[in-house]
């Protein structure tokens, strides 16, 4: 989606210093094109492949009404982690039977409008959970389909915050006999929820198959038990997310080298056990949205610190993009306004936050860089509007899409109206 043309920086046919000029920095930059590729491969080496696959994109990702509308459009499902996320969608006019709802600690305001509206799946992460479901459901005379979330003991490599799938986890259930065989017990008995399976999600930014086809063999496993032990058929499964993308120099591999293997032991197990096939589920959200957008800044004061370092700042930082201090991510910065220049120097790029640990890129490369030039820093699609704040009180910045050369606005920037909006001086404070 990326290009250079008379030394500028083109996004999905944009000019970015144009719309650096246009709508202003900090900006976030999302490319129709690129999410949409991503849909096509995701329909093409799985969707087809498997009869009653879904794909729920995992909306913490990236959640705006637009984004909904833009998985709505390709016909996939989404996955919500919070009432703020599955009001979102509700507003964009996405069809709650395709709603998914995820994460721990749901609570009672959110599983009530979950319930309400009728969404497609509550992904169970705990014995009080089904309670409530089965409460909220027996008083509205509804039922509701549910899946159990596993921790299947898995240790990914990946960084510590990012890991979910290894037993030690506020997540799910653990696999322990005492647990999740009567908790499953009391599902299959619970007369307002349909109990369809189970779902894992073992962290994020993965590159090795290998954790992956290890959680599919202790949910088969778990298959088997619940079979033997309850006569229960598990009709559903979901294998969560957490596909690797490229921010730097990772090879981003396809969805095919992380699906196949489990499909082949899913398929195979499911054989020999004499059980239709289940429905597969895969929760993808970094991966279709991550590489598809970049973030634009202007930079602003430089510094060099003789023999020790140069500072190159620029008008954002942490509060658009938290990663790179919370996680140590890395990522790839190009001046848009030079985007054919030679590096000349290494610089280390800050925010303007007052925080020493408000870095963005760290040693970079990049050609001399001025004050007014335009930085474009790369894979910032996922979890940078979504953890974008408000600290020191810094506007959260616009996002923009793009697509052949055209532009819209898909969320406005913060004013310092809207910073101030919800805050009232009370009125002992005024006498």
């Amino acid at each position: 989606m990326m290009e250079t043309k008379n030394g500028r920086l083109f996004f999905d046919g944009c000019d970015v210093t144009e719309l650096a000029k246009k709508y202003g920095t900090p900006l976030y930059v999302y490319s129709q094109t690129a999410i949409e590729r991503r849909f096509d491969e995701l329909r093409r080496d799985f969707l087809d492949r498997w009869p009653g696959s879904r794909v729920a994109y995992a909306a913490k990702a990236f959640c705006t009404t637009g984004m909904c509308r833009l998985v709505e459009r390709a016909g996939m499902c989404v996955d919500v982690v919070s009432g703020g996320e599955l009001y979102t969608a509700l507003a964009a006019g996405f069809p709650p039977e395709r709603i998914e709802f995820n994460g721990n600690n749901k609570l009672p305001g959110e599983l009530e409008l979950a319930v309400d509206r009728g969404v497609g799946r509550i992904i169970v992460d705990g014995a009080h959970e089904l309670e409530a479901i089965e409460a909220l459901c027996a008083a509205r005379g509804k039922r509701m389909k549910v899946l159990y979330r596993v921790t299947p003991g898995v240790k990914a490599d990946s960084h510590d915050y990012i890991v979910t799938g290894k037993k030690d986890s506020k997540f799910g259930f653990p696999l322990d006999e005492d647990v999740i065989y009567p908790a499953v017990e009391r599902a299959v008995a619970a007369p307002h929820v349909d109990f369809l399976g189970f779902h894992f999600h073992i962290g994020s930014q993965l590159f090795d198959a290998s954790p992956y086809l290890q959680a599919v063999e202790a949910v088969l496993e778990l298959v088997r038990q619940v079979r033997d032990r309850f006569g229960v058929r598990v009709s559903e499964l979901n294998l969560g997310g957490g596909f690797g993308i490229t921010y730097t120099t990772e090879e981003r591999r396809p969805y095919r080298y992380y699906l196949d293997p489990m499909l082949e032991r899913i398929a195979a197990c499911f054989d020999a056990l004499e059980l239709p096939r289940p429905a597969v589920v895969i929760e993808p959200g970094r991966s279709i949205v991550g590489d598809a957008a970049l973030s634009l800044y202007t930079v602003g004061a430089i510094k060099e610190i003789a023999g020790v370092r140069k500072y190159v700042a620029v008008d954002g930082g942490m509060t658009d993009n938290i990663r790179p201090a919370l996680y140590q991510a890395v990522y790839r910065g190009i001046l848009a306004n030079k985007a054919d220049a030679a590096p000349a120097e290494t610089v280390t790029v800050c925010g303007k936050c007052c925080e020493s640990g408000d870095i963005l890129l760290r040693d970079a490369a990049l050609p001399t860089a001025e004050s007014g030039d335009i930085l474009a820093v790369l894979s910032t699609g996922a979890y940078g509007y979504s953890m974008a704040s408000n600290y020191n009180s810094n506007p959260i910045p616009a996002v923009v899409l793009v697509k052949d050369g055209r532009d819209e606005l898909m969320v406005r920037r913060q004013s310092y109206e809207d910073l101030i909006r919800n805050q009232i001086i009370p009125a002992s404070l005024n006498s």
